[in-house]
């Protein structure tokens, strides 16, 4: 018997993802044997030691084989990740599973039969003149099952055979990949709503907090006195402004037009403040108004513009709210950005991108140009709820 070539390489095949972990479940603890007494005969399982080495060299060389699979299925997954591609992806491991099991069948084969080791009696004279395999199973399942079969009908058995145990690895792979895929797109879901949250708090506490009620209640203090009318409208403006944030808080979609009537009552309130330093002009298609877009979008880009930007009489930070042909609405300011740095940490932003992200919409595009800010956000149709 022939030395035996070293197989010091083999224990990284064990190397494998969870998927191919549970094929060592489903498939070796059959298909190893199975093999063993096809390359070995009866000798397989009259002696022991003919059992282990044959047994553990078959594993081995069964483990080489799942990592490779392992690898290639990685490589189709990896270029066709969709569930719309399942069938592409399907197609695609089982054809190279069918050529990683013929490179395995072979290549055990011919091992065994140059080697023959265990007391193996496989020559590759035998191989090449009557698929030397062959004979050893149609014996065993004469004696053994009782099962008669011409040469024709073995083949097919086990073409049959081999065509199961791949069906098998390209189920196990898919129903792992869906299942991982369905765990990411939960885990997803519930990253973006808490983004959502996070961003709909952090709005509250933008308007809620000290520095906005000072300012807004300075305001008001200064108009008592001099303009009580105008104290008196600021006063209904601020109150449609705290009432609408209060009761879009747990809104995934609003009409357009009661987003820009908050707007209207927001912009109120900036404006008595900084005076004709600050202008925003509307322009919004009146087939557009029943649309809908996330609640408090249209106050973030706003207040963005507001905390970022210079505002004067003579360099007014100039905002505008209009829809477009193909049904956006672009919303842009010019930047005239403030010379100390403003702390931001883009929670508008991404909590904008989220929540169109959260409804399976397209995300908004965002152009930053040297002179202009502009963000076109998708509309989406009303659709009535059935009752």
């Amino acid at each position: 018997m022939r030395a035996l070539p070293s197989l010091a390489f083999l224990p990284a095949a064990l190397q494998l993802s969870t998927q191919s972990r549970w094929l060592y479940v489903l498939i070796l603890p059959w298909l190893v044997p199975l093999v063993s007494y096809f390359l070995v005969g009866r000798a397989y399982w009259q002696h022991l030691g003919s059992f282990l080495g044959t047994t553990l060299l078959v594993w081995l060389l069964a483990s080489l084989w799942l990592w490779g699979l392992d690898r290639a299925t990685n490589v189709v997954v990896r270029r066709f990740p969709g569930l719309a591609q399942t069938v592409t992806r399907v197609v695609l491991i089982a054809l190279a599973s069918s050529v990683l099991s013929a490179v395995f069948l072979a290549s055990t084969a011919g091992l065994f039969a140059y080697f023959q080791p265990f007391g193996s009696t496989l020559s590759l004279q035998k191989i090449i003149s009557s698929f030397g395999v062959l004979p050893q199973v149609r014996a065993w399942l004469g004696e053994e099952v009782g099962l008669s079969l011409s040469p024709a009908g073995m083949s097919l058995l086990l073409f049959v055979v081999d065509f199961v145990v791949i069906l098998l690895l390209a189920m196990v792979y898919e129903i792992f990949y869906s299942l991982n895929r369905w765990k990411e797109s939960k885990l997803n879901i519930e990253h973006l709503r808490k983004v959502s949250l996070q961003g709909q708090l952090q709005s509250l506490k933008n308007q809620i907090n000290p520095h906005f009620l000072f300012n807004s209640l300075n305001s008001l203090s200064s108009l008592i006195a001099d303009e009580p009318a105008q104290a008196e409208k600021f006063v209904d403006e601020m109150a449609k402004v705290y009432r609408y944030l209060l009761q879009t808080n747990e809104q995934e979609l609003t009409p357009l037009a009661v987003e820009l009537s908050f707007i209207d009552s927001y912009y109120h309130l900036l404006k008595t403040r900084h005076g004709t330093g600050l202008q925003l002009e509307v322009h919004v298609a009146e087939e557009y108004l029943a649309h809908q877009l996330p609640p408090l979008t249209l106050q973030m880009l706003v207040e963005n513009a507001v905390k970022h930007n210079v505002i004067l009489t003579n360099r007014p930070l100039r905002i505008e709210i209009k829809t477009t042909p193909t049904g956006n609405l672009r919303v842009s300011n010019n930047l005239q950005r403030k010379t100390t740095r403003v702390e931001s940490n883009h929670v508008g932003l991404r909590n904008i991108t989220a929540r169109y992200q959260l409804l399976a919409q397209t995300a908004p595009a965002i152009e930053a140009g040297p002179d202009q800010f502009v963000i076109l956000l998708p509309l989406l149709p009303y659709v009535p709820s059935r009752p």
